[in-house]
């Protein structure tokens, strides 16, 4: 009986350290297979092209805008760049690269420290004044359905950048039950439920060259591209301006042609440095994002609604399909609360909402 007794114990004894032995064999070839050099050798292009894409984010700002403007049109897409990575991602696990998957945690880590606030819902209920922001088209094909649109968005000050003169009376017919205070000077004009006053036109430099003092004033003003106004509220005035800044062109000799847009950025930036009201909301179609250094002047003194209160990225053109957010609410001295986009109209711009409070 004990000689039975010590042979079952001896042949249990065998049987648990063969369980041992290949209880996690899928554990151990991992093992192995990681402290093996070879896998860590797989993918060196993927690898490389990770660390690249983690850096060209990185480094974003320190790009030369000497050539072609490179830096502009790199931060004007800037948000996409995070689409690399998923497809980076799929190579490094098919390829089976430790190397390039360890290296992808750089554009990761970048991307969410850039945008990674976007993700999220900021937006709060409530505040004391509705501001929209519309570029209406000059090839807007119905114009008084968009009036029609706009009148029932609920804005207490309605902005509209790209108003030609043909579409102009229909714009004033269309919102004029909703707004009884409103003004247009050259192709942008502000519409609001509430008095205005302190009406202007402001120089952002449209007309520029030896010539452009020449110009007649009524030339100059059928031109006018900007303008500030005083919206009257019970808690104080508000400084509002309306701006549509000169187009960007990408070709192949130029590359990213913004020097239109970027010399009225500088000239605006200057006027809102000289504005005395501690109240100040700029609506407009700026033709970028506030990722792009040509909007350091205008960034430097006001903040984005959207990226203060809004819910995702709020691409705003082209409306088919946006792909940027280049219609901007910014805002100085008010507390943002709430940013959105409406419905499409016949523009190939999104309209632009934000709520705002003292």
């Amino acid at each position: 009986m004990k000689s039975f007794t010590a042979e079952t114990e001896q042949g249990g004894t065998g049987r648990r350290e063969s369980d041992r032995g290949t209880r996690h064999p899928r554990v151990r070839r991992l093992v192995r297979a990681g402290s093996r050099p070879e896998p860590w050798r797989r993918g060196p292009v993927l690898a490389t092209l990770a660390l690249l894409l983690g850096l060209l984010m990185l480094l974003h700002a320190k790009i030369p805008n000497r050539t072609g403007n490179l830096g502009s049109l790199v931060e004007c897409v800037l948000p996409w760049f995070g689409v690399f990575i998923p497809v980076l991602l799929a190579g490094a696990l098919w390829r089976r690269s430790p190397s390039a998957v360890a290296a992808l945690l750089l554009p990761v880590v970048v991307w969410l420290n850039l945008f990674g606030g976007l993700l999220s819902d900021k937006s709060h209920p409530g505040g004391d004044l509705t501001v929209v922001s519309h570029n209406v088209g000059a090839e807007n094909p119905d114009p008084a359905g968009t009036a029609r649109d706009l009148a029932a968005s609920g804005a207490d000050v309605l902005a509209l950048e790209e108003i030609t003169p043909q579409a102009k009376a229909l714009y004033e017919k269309g919102l004029a039950k909703t707004y009884p205070h409103h003004t247009v000077l050259g192709t942008v004009g502000l519409w609001s439920k509430l008095p205005l006053s302190d009406i202007r036109p402001v120089d952002i430099e449209t007309d520029y060259g030896p010539l452009a003092d020449t110009k007649p004033i009524a030339v100059r003003m059928a031109d006018a591209r900007a303008l500030r106004a005083t919206v009257a509220m019970d808690r104080g005035p508000l400084a509002v301006y309306v701006a549509h800044l000169g187009s960007v062109r990408v070709n192949p000799r130029a590359g990213f042609w913004t020097d239109s847009r970027d010399r009225n950025a500088r000239a605006l930036g200057k006027a809102l440095a000289a504005e005395r009201n501690q109240r100040v909301v700029l609506l407009g179609d700026l033709n970028g994002t506030t990722d792009d250094r040509a909007f350091d002047d205008l960034t430097s003194q006001l903040r984005s609604v959207q990226e203060a209160a809004g819910d995702g990225f709020g691409f705003s053109w082209p409306a088919t399909f946006p792909v940027a957010r280049i219609d901007q609410i910014l805002v100085h001295g008010v507390r943002p609360e709430s940013s959105w986009l409406l419905p499409a109209t016949g523009s190939d711009h999104l309209p632009v909402a934000a709520g705002i409070s003292w």
